[in-house]
């Protein structure tokens, strides 16, 4: 079952990458503002995304987190020169090189995790719990973004965004191992408070995605998403994580792999709507 999982992540990750460029190439355009309901493409890349989320939603029923999560990390290589090439240009090489890294450091890590497919239980003060903190976690974000500009401000508002979609994923995964067939089995507040929840995520996402840099935005959302999933994992789901000194050193190696791709990617110059470079033309006669 484990590599049925596996298989649908994959497809739903490819998805997610693949609509999260075209929601970034509108968001840059015309700014996460509500005018972005007016964009078919921004409706397109959203729906795209929805299928990829509802692909590794069934995912998360067939296999833990500890799975599913890491996969999505290796689109990263094909979201950010989808990206660049929405945006009329070539993926610069250190571009290929970051995704490449933080999407090999943060697998590497993923590895490291002993798996565990027990089914998951979390009780309502657990839930509330875990809501609170993200809540407070992606409010901090943001105002920190407030202090900073460029990729900067891409990172912060990135944190915010990756802790809310991890949460997403731990509720789902909740929701559907305990799920037998019989309906009745939604009729719990955690499966009303997974759409609440994918609705902040995609508002904090196309903030994200704004300010112009992809790539570490997108990076960022996928390290903070999984390393948020683990943890609620070990702590609320009784999930396990890596013992041993032996898993030191190689975890030590991988997140080295990690900040370097992740400090690669925030030195990219960000990507301008077309509009807004007219707008920065001066007027000749």
């Amino acid at each position: 079952m484990s590599w049925l999982g596996f298989t649908i992540a994959l497809l739903g990750a490819l998805g997610y990458a693949l609509g999260a460029a075209l929601q970034q190439f509108e968001a840059v355009a015309q700014g996460a503002t509500l005018r972005l309901v007016r964009r078919p493409r921004w409706w397109i890349g959203g729906a795209i995304s929805f299928s990829g989320a509802c692909l590794h939603a069934v995912a998360l029923s067939f296999a833990p987190l500890i799975i599913v999560q890491p996969i999505s990390v290796a689109t990263l290589v094909f979201a950010v020169p989808l990206a660049a090439w929405l945006h009329g240009r070539r993926a610069h090489r250190s571009e290929y090189l970051g995704s490449a890294a933080v999407a090999a450091g943060l697998l590497w890590l993923m590895l490291l995790v002993p798996a565990h497919n027990t089914t998951p239980s979390m009780s309502t003060n657990e839930g509330v719990g875990l809501i609170l903190v993200v809540a407070l976690i992606a409010a901090a974000s943001f105002v920190s973004a407030r202090f900073f500009t460029g990729a900067g401000k891409a990172i912060w508002m990135s944190i915010g965004a990756g802790s809310v979609t991890a949460t997403v994923s731990t509720f789902v995964r909740v929701v559907g191992a305990n799920f037998n067939g019989a309906w009745g089995d939604l009729l719990h507040w955690f499966a009303l408070a997974i759409p609440l929840l994918l609705i902040a995520a995609v508002v904090l996402l196309q903030k994200s995605y704004e300010v112009g840099y992809f790539g570490i935005a997108y990076a960022t959302v996928q390290i903070i998403d999984p390393i948020t999933s683990i943890t609620a994992g070990t702590v609320l789901l009784g999930e396990p994580l890596p013992t041993g000194v032996g898993q030191v050193i190689p975890a030590l190696m991988a997140t080295a792999i990690l900040v370097w791709g992740t400090i690669t990617l925030s030195r990219l110059a960000p990507d301008h709507s077309p509009k807004l470079d007219e707008v920065k033309q001066p007027v000749t006669v």
